[in-house]
Order: C-alpha cells, then structure tokens, then sequence
C-alpha cells in the first residue's frame, strides 16, 4: 500500500531552510510526497534570491518532494494552496499568493528535471504579527491572522489540494489558476517594459500588451504592479 501524499515527514525545530534539506533528500531517494517541515528558518529563501523571515511556530514552512514532477509544478503549488488558504486569496504571477494587495504566501520550486525530481517549498504567514516583522515587509507582507496551533491543520489542507491537482489535466489546472489571477487588467512593469497584463497562456506565461499592441511572453522573472518598479 502507497504511503499517503506527505509521508514521511522530517519536522525540523531550526532549519537553514526546507528547501535545502528537502534537495538533500531528494537527491539520497526520498520517496514522492516526502514533506519537510520546520518551526524556524535562519536562511528561508524566496524568488529572486531573497530571504523569508518569520518569528518561529508562527508560519508554516515547508517543502513537499516531487518526483516526475508536471511542467507547471509552480503553478499546481500556487492553486493548491491557494484553495487550502480561502476564497479571498490570489494569484500573482507566477506563484505568489496575495491577501488584500498583500503577500501572505511565497513559494519557490526548485529541482533537477533530468533526474526526475523537484521540491516545491512554501512559507505562508499563518500567525504572524506585521509588527514582528522586519520593518521593509511592513507594507508588503499580510498575515492570515490565525493561531499557531493552526499551522498544523493548515498544512494537511495543503498537502490535500496538492495531492489533488498533481493529478489534474492542465486546462483544468489552468482555469483555477485564472480564476484567482490578481494581474489579469491592470498595469505592470518588468526588466524590460510594461504593459497590461492579459493573462496566462496554455504553456502558464504571462502575456503582457505593450502600449504599441504587441504582447509579450513572459516565461520567468519579476512582474511588478503600476507604472514604476518597485522592489
């Protein structure tokens, strides 16, 4: 009999960061659905390099093993949690999850495709204070506003609606991803341009109308709301 999506579980009370410690794993022959779960990061890591801070048993950090893992893996994690998080939570391209304007959730994939693996981590803002963060996240970051004691159901929501979409056909992926799309009409820059962000494709790029009529494809880095970039 299959373990469950999951299991086994390495709990970690001080982690450098789950992703890295789910790579080691993956890399040794960690079973699919492994999860590595911690109180406490001391170098957590988002998108593009930056760090993920949050006072210990106040988030959820963890990171699920994949093998054989689907071409939109990201975008699978982003409805996946998502859904576990509520109705009221977005999408910004391409895994960003956003609670009234805000980032209440960052999720970095990482893996070696060629040797049929991935890891996808996420660090979700569970009951974490603002005022506990560091003073730069203070307009950028939101908080669900729950219990620490709710961490622990909340990541069984997750590993639950993962489990679900890792078995889903694309377009059906695709369609839940849109319907939480937080960009799709409004204004974004990136490294090289702006426009307006007219949604995902069926490979999951962003398409972006420039000023001029054409649309770019944007298939990796940074998107930023408004006329101006901002960090």
């Amino acid at each position: 009999m299959n373990a469950p999506f999951g299991s086994p579980r390495l709990h970690l009370r001080d982690a450098t960061s789950t992703n890295d410690r789910a790579r080691q794993l993956a890399i040794a022959g960690a079973p699919h659905g492994t999860v590595v779960t911690a109180s406490h990061q001391s170098a957590g890591r988002g998108r593009q390099g930056r760090t993920w801070s949050a006072p210990p048993g106040h988030a959820l950090l963890m990171t699920v093993i994949v093998r054989d893992p689907p071409r939109l893996l990201p975008l699978v994690g982003a409805v996946a949690i998502a859904e576990a998080l509520g109705p009221d939570v977005g999408i910004k391209w391409p895994n960003d999850l956003h609670l009234d304007g805000r980032k209440v959730c960052g999720i970095l994939a990482e893996g070696r495709p060629a040797e049929g693996w991935a890891v996808l981590g996420a660090g979700v803002n569970v009951a974490v204070r603002l005022e506990d963060l560091p003073p730069e996240l203070h307009a950028t970051a939101a908080t669900l506003g729950r219990s620490p004691a709710d961490v622990e159901p909340l990541l069984a929501a997750i590993l639950g609606r993962f489990a679900h979409w890792l078995g889903q056909p694309v377009p059906d992926l695709l369609d839940a991803w849109r319907a939480r799309d937080v960009l799709r009409g409004r204004e974004i820059t990136w490294a090289d341009g702006r426009g307006v962000a007219e949604g995902v494709d069926d490979a999951g790029e962003l398409l972006v109308r420039r000023e001029d009529g054409t649309v770019a494809t944007l298939s990796a880095g940074e998107v930023h709301l408004g006329a101006t970039q901002a960090p």
